[in-house]
């Protein structure tokens, strides 16, 4: 039913762990077989994916102040989400508590047409530069053609391959950082991919190494 649209699905970790680890497949292959009745059926699955999830039971850790949670407690819920499925997650990234002050403050953001325009104008510098191809977005680059569409200026290329040994990144992590880059890069009308570009897409892959480990 997500197809072509988006798939939000919150308090991730309630899941059954079957359920949870299925989204593997799906979005690795943007579709799903359902077998009843001795038959599989497979229809087309293909969607933007967001999952939410607390980083404990009661969602106050690491604040011992309120969270209660034991430890044991803490790596049972968060192992029900495995390491192989969020490193299938382009972006992963924390929703920290917003202070008291904060709430007084008047300044305003972009409002949502100003993004909506700022993502159409993405879109088409995407749509141009992968003219001719089958990809649409820079999301769906595979690793060769991420090293060919993402090209990168010496100093991002080493702060991109410091993080792959740091971080302990993936391959996969390793490209889907390039990618985010991209898009950082296109957001700014910047054909090259900076070390600013790469700095904060990484920003955006570190938070699986924070909790999950």
């Amino acid at each position: 039913l997500a197809h072509h649209g988006v798939l939000f699905l919150d308090e991730f970790p309630e899941f059954k762990r079957e359920l949870i680890e299925m989204f593997r497949l799906v979005l690795e292959e943007h579709r799903i077989t359902q077998v009843r009745s001795g038959k599989a059926v497979t229809f087309p699955a293909d969607f933007i994916f967001i999952a939410a999830a607390n980083p404990c039971p009661c969602g106050y850790y690491p604040d011992r102040n309120r969270c209660s949670c034991t430890q044991h407690q803490i790596a049972a819920y968060l192992g029900k989400i495995s390491g192989p499925l969020l490193d299938r997650f382009d972006i992963c990234t924390e929703m920290r508590e917003v202070p008291g002050e904060m709430l007084k403050r008047q300044a305003k953001g972009k409002n949502s047409e100003e993004i909506r325009r700022e993502i159409s104008r993405v879109h088409e510098i995407q749509k141009e530069r992968y003219k001719g191809t089958e990809i649409y977005f820079n999301g769906r680059l595979s690793g060769k053609d991420t090293e060919k569409y993402c090209m990168t200026e010496k100093d991002a290329k080493r702060l991109l391959q410091k993080a792959y040994e740091k971080l302990g990144l993936s391959v996969r992590g390793y490209h889907k950082v390039m990618k985010t880059a991209r898009t950082i890069a296109d957001l700014e009308n910047s054909e090259l991919i900076m070390e600013s570009h790469i700095s904060e897409a990484i920003c955006y892959r570190s938070l699986d190494k924070k909790y999950w480990k």
